[in-house]
């Protein structure tokens, strides 16, 4: 299972959406306070590319030697259609100030230096200390979710389908699945993947998900692969 920290960072460098929150800053459109990309740097800093004129850069601006507080919130929803479709949300607290020179002509960036942050996602609810989400890794798959998700969702629906045969009497949540549950029009979805395994939302009477882990991490799409074969094949049988 992955860490909190681990969970919090790899949300924060996924291509989920986000906004800036500033008390006291608001913007004409909500946009304005979405970063155009956002990266951590190797002491745990977010750095958050804006507009010149956004207003978050302005508040950077003219808070200088103020501490200026704000929090990075991350909305993580699932690539493909399924009920309950919001997976997770993450937030990061700190302090904003400007990096001049680091930016392109027209966009600035600020720098989020994080004081704490939190987690509430299909793992549950954790928080996490600076410290550990300075060192905490992000996973290797988050870069090619949602294509796989989605290819896995179009081409490969009645191998998921079949992972019900995996479940046994219990899903996830510890409901007790009635007796040909998956057959009586339990459609399965692919909701996540991550380098530890697959999570399937399987949709009809009753909503549930279900984990199905790999044998091994894996850290890349080539092990992915194979570990996704393997798991295909034991649903097979």
């Amino acid at each position: 299972m992955p860490s909190a920290a681990e969970r919090t960072r790899t949300l924060v460098q996924s291509t989920s959406s986000a906004v800036l929150l500033i008390p006291g800053v608001e913007a004409v459109r909500p946009e304005q306070l979405a970063p155009q990309a956002r990266a951590v740097g190797p002491d745990g800093d977010v750095f958050l590319l804006f507009p010149a004129d956004s207003p978050a850069v302005r508040a950077a601006t003219h808070a200088q030697d103020d501490e200026l507080s704000a929090v990075l919130e991350i909305t993580d929803v699932a690539p493909v259609s399924v009920p309950n479709r919001i997976r997770g949300r993450a937030w990061v607290s700190g302090w904003l100030t400007c990096v001049p020179g680091l930016a392109e002509p027209g966009r600035m960036m600020v720098r989020l230096e994080v004081g704490e942050a939190c987690v509430d996602d299909l793992w549950g609810a954790d928080s996490v200390e600076p410290e550990e989400f300075a060192r905490a890794s992000v996973d290797p798959i988050v870069a090619h979710e949602t294509e796989l998700l989605q290819h896995l969702h179009s081409a490969h629906s009645e191998q998921v389908q079949g992972l019900c045969g995996l479940l046994g009497e219990r899903s996830e949540t510890g409901w007790r699945m009635p007796e040909g549950a998956c057959a009586n029009g339990q459609r399965a979805v692919p909701l996540a993947l991550d380098r530890f395994g697959l999570r399937v939302r399987f949709v009809g009477e009753r909503c549930f998900d279900a984990r199905f882990d790999f044998p091994a991490p894996v850290r890349d799409v080539t092990e992915l692969r194979r570990a996704m074969h393997t798991l295909f094949e034991a649903a097979s049988h």
